[in-house]
């Protein structure tokens, strides 16, 4: 027993050196960070930058043979450069909310949560506050694996001048919360219509009689269950803090593996980070064969397509029954392949239109 306190007493003395250790190489980091803000006079955000500081170090934890998983090692160090960031000028977000809301998660995953986070009641609001100035950088939604393409979203890529510096995939457990301690005691549901959808199943096996009221996003779902407590709602586990609700059930996604991927918008880009996504919107000439010459060019310069969607070519000057072609191709578009690429497409489509190249999404 005496020789399991004093190994414990030492135990507790080496976490207290390596927390010293680690307090003393944060500060080295933040004077680092800070310097190089005054250098650069502005904000110093680098999403392909950070894209490749997090790589290194996954890799650097798989070499050691570090505990932490790979997840754990991210979100500490995304919260350390947000927090250096900081020093300088909290960068200001704008999501598609209200708080509680996927995206605010989605948000707060991809900056950390040292920013200045603003909720916008409409996807058109946030595209208008980074277009306006009003906010450094922009969070929505853009598809689901369940239940595809976000419309709105990919309507205003088409006409707004803002481009996708980042993407954010993140996987969506529902759950069903109530003032209630039972859905015995429950008369009525609220969500999001999306996810009415995504849980249509399960809600058909347990909840097949009660009434389904669409609302406009699963925190509102989650506040008016707040103040109704005869109903219940589906929303994320943050939405449920946040409103004080009891968990009723959780996981209760049809699909397991339903994720939401969310573009992050500003008036640039990113540079090459060396594993990176590519986004364009093309239309077709009217002719025979002309979706097929639109690929062609990807093929004979060796380029991955990994999204092909086709949408109306809604306010854009096109006839009803025109489309156009949102397509994501791998490698950044300095790349020379991805370059030629384009550049050949450039003389085959009606017009193209490249929304931005940015880092792949980190797991």
């Amino acid at each position: 027993m005496a020789e399991e306190k004093e190994e414990l007493t030492r135990l507790r003395e080496g976490i207290d050196r390596a927390d010293d250790e680690m307090l003393r190489l944060l500060s080295e980091r933040a004077q680092f960070a800070h310097r190089i803000g005054e250098i650069k006079q502005g904000n110093i955000y680098r999403p392909e930058r950070e894209a490749q500081v997090l790589r290194r170090l996954v890799a650097a934890n798989r070499e050691c043979g570090g505990l932490l998983p790979d997840a754990a090692v991210q979100r500490i160090f995304r919260e350390v450069m947000s927090a250096c960031l900081a020093l300088e000028q909290p960068l200001r977000i704008a999501y598609f909310g209200p708080v509680g809301t996927f995206t605010e998660s989605a948000a707060q995953k991809h900056f950390g949560s040292a920013p200045v986070f603003s909720p916008f009641g409409t996807i058109d609001d946030v595209f208008r506050a980074v277009e306006a100035g009003n906010a450094d950088y922009g969070v929505v939604p853009v598809e689901n694996s369940s239940e595809g393409a976000v419309s709105r979203s990919l309507d205003l890529l088409l006409t707004s001048p803002l481009m996708i510096c980042g993407e954010v995939m993140l996987r969506i457990h529902q759950n069903l919360l109530s003032k209630a301690d039972s859905v015995d005691h429950v008369k009525r549901l609220y969500s999001h219509a999306q996810s009415l959808a995504q849980c249509h199943e399960w809600l058909n096996r347990n909840l097949a009689n009660l009434p389904r009221v669409p609302v406009a996003s699963n925190a509102e779902a989650a506040h008016m269950a707040a103040e109704d407590p005869e109903s219940c709602a589906i929303a994320g586990e943050g939405a449920g803090v946040l409103y004080g609700l009891n968990q009723l059930a959780s996981n209760i996604e049809d699909d397991p593996n339903n994720t939401t991927r969310f573009l992050v918008l500003a008036q640039h880009d990113a540079g090459p980070s060396g594993y990176d996504k590519t986004s364009f919107v093309c239309s077709a000439q009217n002719k025979p064969g002309a979706v097929h010459d639109l690929l062609t060019p990807l093929a004979d310069h060796g380029v991955s397509m990994s999204k092909f969607e086709s949408r109306p070519a809604r306010g854009f000057g096109g006839s009803r029954w025109e489309y156009v072609f949102f397509i994501d191709v791998e490698g950044h578009r300095r790349d020379a392949a991805v370059a030629a690429a384009l550049d050949d497409l450039r003389g085959r489509a009606g017009f193209v239109k490249e929304l931005g190249s940015y880092p792949h999404a980190t797991p």
